[in-house]
């Protein structure tokens, strides 16, 4: 069973602390990352989600991120990240 985590609006500088913090409380379980609501994403959210995502692996536990907004999908692709680690149900 995973648990779901459904990301804010706007994913800044500002963002970046909490959402370490709300993912690291879920550390040890399968994980639904929810980017729908999502207009902007930042780097330092970037990061944090792509280092969530190694984490996880490592851990043997999966991070998924699912029904990205369009903006979502956008930002992450203009940071260059898509060959990286990518999120899953981009939007079309």
């Amino acid at each position: 069973m995973s648990v779901e985590l459904r990301l804010g609006s706007v994913l800044d500088i500002h963002a970046a602390e909490p959402l370490r913090v709300q993912l690291l409380a879920l550390r040890g379980q399968s994980v639904v990352v929810d980017g729908s609501g999502v207009e902007r994403l930042g780097g330092l959210c970037l990061q944090v989600l792509m280092s969530a995502q190694k984490t996880w692996a490592s851990d043997g536990h999966s991070l998924v991120i699912e029904g990205v907004s369009r903006d979502f999908a956008d930002q992450w692709n203009a940071f260059g990240a898509a060959g990286l680690a990518h999120p899953q149900g981009e939007a079309a």
